[in-house]
């Protein structure tokens, strides 16, 4: 008894829909319940015989001043229109786009068509751009092509670009997704495009399915070099840590070079991440390569040390000195003492490099007023080397880096000493010098 009730209600309500649609404009109204995820009068009116054509109507959205807020000008809707800019749209991308899982359903299962895109991409492309899984996998089972290429040149595997898009990433694939497809513009693989936002579950699902390692796009970029090289906040960096720990599990080269002959190891130093550098360090990376415009890893994180302070430049510094990379030359110190005064801590370390210094005013006048006062213990023990010589200590701290070089980080922690002296040796911080 009571779902025959409930059955005449919903009957009523249908009616009074597609009456108050035929009054108002079907369009208008079938639009409105899109944009709020309505199925239910997204249902009453497409299962009108009269306007079951909707479901594959095509809508220009360019002069929806405020589309992208969620709202309606509702004058200014109108169906397919020849004008100079368009935005255009489908009912599909819509539902796809905004996570309407019930009026996407209702849709696909009235006809509506998955191949359709009008504006460039197809509602398959909407959905794992905006990481709605479930809209994906609906559309798979109806038949979209997981391969299709927008007239950016990009298939639907590259714009799963969050990490909300895993579960897109998995029914692209269950659905014959290539793993190894390239974009138009870049060249860029999937891995490609995983690596550079910093999506560990990505590339870990990719390198399941057979992603290609060393597959270099249209800047010589391979997967890792591309995950080294993107910009990387502060609170991102432990993502794209984790994304470089898979690919070199997965056997990726710490030795391959972009277009310029940058290596990850470069690019990392540019980005200031720590725990990447040394990654890729244990792994083999070479901390003396050059690229083409004369750089080593060294001068790329001392570029960077007073813009990325708060990444924290002296353990990228520290990691390359303890495996044998090339100091400064002892001329130009005081050019990096100006520019990496705010991180008085790979000051530190890089002085604790040589076993003499030779002090001058221009050091002084390096740095300015306002950070000498903010660091005063640490400046002043610096610029106190003026008169005074190294310690004994540190003299010999030098004689023994000199004599392990590159293998200075291997064997210190091997030697029969105090924690203390290990740490000393390889350039531990004190927050002053002697």
């Amino acid at each position: 008894m009571g779902s025959k009730i409930k059955w005449r209600k919903q009957k009523e309500i249908r009616t009074d829909v597609i009456a108050t649609a035929k009054a108002t404009g079907y369009t208008l109204y079938f639009w409105n319940a899109l944009m709020v995820g309505d199925h239910l009068t997204v249902i009453s009116i497409i299962d009108d015989p009269e306007y079951c054509h909707i479901v594959n109507g095509i809508y220009d959205t360019s002069n929806i001043e405020e589309w992208k807020n969620h709202r309606l000008n509702y004058k200014a809707l109108r169906l397919w229109s020849l004008t100079y800019e368009q935005e255009l749209t489908t009912p599909l991308h819509i539902a796809a786009g905004r996570g309407f899982t019930e009026c996407l359903k209702h849709l696909l299962q009235r006809g509506a068509d998955v191949e359709l895109s009008p504006g460039g991409t197809t509602a398959l492309h909407e959905a794992c751009e905006s990481g709605q899984g479930e809209c994906a996998r609906l559309l798979l089972s109806y038949g979209a092509n997981a391969n299709a290429v927008s007239e950016d040149g990009l298939m639907p595997l590259h714009v799963c670009t969050s990490p909300e898009s895993l579960d897109c990433a998995k029914h692209l694939l269950q659905f014959g997704a290539t793993v190894n497809g390239r974009t138009l513009d870049e060249d860029d693989t999937p891995l490609h495009v995983a690596a550079r936002h910093g999506l560990p579950e990505h590339v870990d699902l990719y390198l399941r399915y057979g992603a290609a390692l060393e597959r270099q796009n249209d800047e010589g970029n391979t997967p890792l070099n591309t995950a080294c090289s993107h910009p990387q906040p502060a609170e991102e960096l432990g993502r794209y840590h984790h994304v470089c720990r898979l690919l070199l599990a997965a056997g990726a080269s710490v030795h391959a070079g972009d277009q310029d002959n940058q290596t990850p190891l470069h690019m990392a130093c540019k980005n200031v991440n720590p725990d990447v550098v040394d990654l890729l360090l244990q792994h083999g990376a070479s901390v003396n390569t050059m690229c083409y415009s004369g750089d080593a890893p060294m001068h790329n994180i001392l570029k960077m040390v007073g813009y990325k302070a708060a990444h924290q430049p002296e353990r990228v510094v520290k990691a390359l000195l303890n495996y044998g990379s090339i100091r400064v030359w002892p001329g130009a110190l005081p050019k990096v003492l100006k520019y990496c005064c705010t991180s008085p801590r790979s000051i530190e370390v890089l002085m604790n490099a040589y076993d003499r210094l030779k002090i001058t005013d221009a050091w002084v006048e390096a740095v300015p007023p306002e950070i000498f006062q903010k660091h005063r213990e640490f400046y002043e023990s610096l610029f106190s080397l003026a008169q005074t010589p190294r310690s004994l200590q540190h003299l010999a701290r030098c004689k023994i880096r000199a004599h392990l070089g590159a293998h200075t980080h291997r064997v210190v922690p091997k030697l029969g000493l105090p924690t203390f002296l290990k740490n000393y040796l390889l350039l531990e911080f004190r927050d002053y010098v002697h």
